[in-house]
């Protein structure tokens, strides 16, 4: 039967790869891309090789109406026939800048924006729109545990404060340096986990939502913003991590993606799958309290977005 996927974070990475292996491991799937630009055009052509049904919308994800505009777009495809029933959303895409007071055009800190408030506006605009059954799948990262068995020190903890802050440029001690940066990274990636849960709660039965980990995945394009000698790091040094039990390659972390949007890896509502293999998030990820206020404040940052 054929079904629609939307997936955000496939033009590179882990994602390029989850992207490439679900169009041939399921091929009635239609992958739909969300890409900035031409991107999405150049990766839809390039996916769509060989007969494969690979479509895109334009958006910009640090803009939330740039996002309002695309899944309207979205919409008006699955309602008139264009695309089959949407059963997947994927959101990949994720940033991390070297300081904390990066703004979008809302007036809003942009790593919170990209990787909290853009795919929280997907779901919501989308949820009704799913045919049971159907799966979600938020990336997340294990710097939300905050330790060193988990990032090795390359990335600080989160530091959780009320939402209405995490969502504003400088939110964190030295908000213009780099580990200001990854604070605000690890932290949005905490939140992510939140609203997981959240949406486990809240969600129409048969529309799962799951939150997966790929572990550090070396040369991946999430250093992109950093200066040039991250960038080289990333690039040339730390790949060679992957050959140790530290570190996850690409290719495998891109597979590991792709099943569990697939199915292929069991998964309940709710769940934190690391790699492979569901697992706990962090203690610190189970707050129904503060899930409850986090999902309270997205749906005031967004709700003139999604009216």
């Amino acid at each position: 039967m054929q079904s629609t996927t939307v997936m955000t974070g496939a033009s590179r990475g882990i994602g390029r790869v989850a992207a490439e292996h679900i169009l041939r491991e399921s091929p009635d799937t239609h992958l739909l891309v969300v890409a900035r630009g031409l991107a999405g055009a150049r990766l839809a052509a390039e996916l769509g090789s060989g007969g494969r049904a690979v479509s895109h919308v334009q958006a910009d994800l640090s803009s939330l109406e740039s996002v309002r505009s695309a899944v309207a777009e979205i919409r008006d495809r699955l309602e008139c026939g264009v695309l089959p029933p949407l059963r997947g959303f994927v959101g990949n895409a994720g940033v991390q800048y070297t300081n904390a007071l990066t703004e979008g055009p809302e007036g809003l800190e942009s790593t919170f924006t990209v990787n909290v408030l853009a795919n929280h506006l997907f779901v919501r605009l989308l949820q009704d729109c799913f045919a049971v059954p159907a799966r979600i799948v938020i990336t997340s990262s294990d710097t939300h545990f905050g330790d060193f068995k988990h990032n090795m020190g390359m990335v600080p903890g989160p530091v959780w404060q009320l939402p209405e802050v995490l969502a504003r440029t400088g939110a964190f001690p030295e908000p213009d340096s780099t580990s200001a940066g990854r604070t605000a990274y690890s932290t949005s990636k905490l939140a992510a986990i939140h609203l997981v849960h959240e949406y486990a709660r809240r969600l129409p039965a048969g529309v799962d939502v799951v939150a997966y980990n790929p572990g550090f995945v070396p040369g991946t394009g999430l250093a992109r913003n950093a200066g040039p000698v991250s960038r080289f790091a990333m690039r040339r040094i730390l790949p060679l991590m992957a050959l140790t039990p530290f570190a996850t390659g690409r290719a495998a972390a891109g597979r590991y993606l792709a099943d569990i949007v697939l199915g292929l890896t069991e998964a309940s509502t709710g769940s934190y799958v690391d790699r492979e293999r569901t697992a706990r998030s962090s203690e610190e990820s189970y707050d129904p309290l503060r899930e409850r206020e986090l999902w309270d404040a997205v749906e005031r940052f967004t709700a003139v977005h999604a009216a």
